[in-house]
């Protein structure tokens, strides 16, 4: 056989390699006042230079570059099919760190609402590209430490606020949730490093919780009880703890004065908008607690807790501050003790009479039940009762009951 016929029958029986695809983006149309930065943020994107470096060379632009009104732009998040077994097995690799990551990072673009079905419903996975492309984290440095199989800690950018800022003077770290006056927020000591709390201020959204009247002003559950949430939040992650806040306000920081706006706007983390109806909206809130605590039990940190703050509103009746545990939890029985045995103990320093009648009980409560790290649920008193108004209305008290509650925390 003549030698060029070799050449073309083994061309002939060679398979033809696949033709290249290019990957499909997510693409996006900027909302007014984006940038390239505050688009990476949206889409937690931000913490890995290489997204940034991808966003750009999909658009053809820099950080310079102003973004144009109503164009589509790339976002580094890769469309891939999921084959309906499993997140490796779809996307041809063998890391399950890596695959779960992914899973993760899906579950919360669709907490978010930025992906409108799971990956599971619609057979659609968003790849983020810092994922499949060993790119390293630009976090700052982290304040829990690694685990012992060399997984990713939790950063500081994960913990109470998203929008924490890193500054270059290491005894200052910056919290816009806390608002202005409170925003810098040093680091005093690592008492409480290793220690994750999830802090659910109660109610929130369309929903105010219990409303007292108070020299003719409303005074709104949720408001109060977001308050002091804010000010625990705040010691807690001044002495090393990594803390979430669950109900946020984007407007309302640590706030003054006796009578506090009531407003609708508060979100829950993620800047999911509160859910309207009334299970839904708790099942919002014990979910994402769930969500995260996995996440964070996986990077090898083992204490958790929730902490969810209410102030009750029973008619006619004065109540010190009371709590619940988890009925099938030592530790979450423990923990309110804990708590009631230091609130008592400051009771008998600054109260007249001494006498503390603050109980601790278990009750079937959902946020009790459903979520998974150690809790706590605490009624700060009767929001519609005359004297127990003055526990929340001051200042100095919501301050205080902070400072209590801290202190008998830090003590475990």
């Amino acid at each position: 056989m003549p030698f060029f016929l070799l050449i073309l029958l083994s061309y002939l029986l060679t398979p033809a390699a696949k033709p290249f695809v290019a990957p499909d983006y997510l693409s996006v149309v900027p909302q007014a006042g984006d940038g390239i930065l505050s688009i990476l943020r949206r889409y937690e994107l931000d913490k890995y230079r290489c997204n940034l470096d991808k966003f750009c060379e999909l658009n053809k632009v820099t950080l310079k570059n102003s973004l144009i009104k109503g164009k589509k732009y790339l976002v580094p998040i890769q469309l891939r099919a999921f084959d309906g077994k499993s997140i490796r097995s779809s996307l041809g690799i063998s890391n399950f760190d890596v695959a779960k990551g992914i899973e993760i990072f899906n579950t919360l673009m669709l907490n978010k609402g930025l992906k409108s079905k799971a990956f599971k419903v619609d057979k659609i996975l968003w790849v983020p590209h810092h994922t499949l492309n060993n790119c390293t984290s630009t976090e700052a440095k982290t304040t829990v430490s690694t685990n012992q199989a060399g997984k990713a800690p939790i950063s500081e950018n994960e913990r109470v606020d998203p929008g924490y800022q890193k500054l270059s003077n290491p005894g200052k770290r910056k919290f816009p949730i806390f608002g202005d006056t409170y925003a810098y927020t040093p680091q005093l000591s690592s008492l409480l490093q290793g220690r994750i709390y999830y802090i659910d201020a109660g109610h929130g959204g369309i929903d105010p919780g219990a409303i007292g009247r108070y020299g003719g002003y409303d005074l709104c559950e949720d408001e109060y009880a977001y308050d002091v949430s804010l000010r625990l939040c705040r010691k807690l992650i001044e002495h090393g703890a990594t803390t979430y806040m669950i109900t946020r306000d984007p407007n309302d920081g640590i706030r003054g004065g006796t009578v506090l706006k009531c407003d609708k706007d508060e979100e829950v983390w993620g800047g999911q908008r509160i859910k309207t109806g009334h299970a839904d909206r708790l099942h919002q809130r014990s979910n994402i607690i769930n969500q995260l605590y996995d996440q964070n039990r996986k990077a090898g940190i083992t204490q958790q807790f929730t902490i969810s703050i209410h102030i009750d509103s029973r008619q006619n009746k004065q109540v010190d501050l009371f709590l619940y545990y988890q009925s099938t939890s030592e530790a979450s029985k423990k923990l309110a003790l804990n708590l009631h045995q230091s609130i008592r103990n400051k009771y008998q320093i600054y109260r007249k009479n001494g006498k503390y009648r603050g109980s601790v009980t278990t009750r079937n409560l959902h946020m009790l039940r459903e979520c998974k790290p150690i809790g706590i649920y605490l009624e700060l008193g009767n929001i519609r009762h005359p004297l127990d108004q003055q526990r929340i209305v001051l200042e100095s008290n919501r301050e205080a009951l902070a400072k209590w509650l801290f202190d008998g925390l830090a003590g475990q």
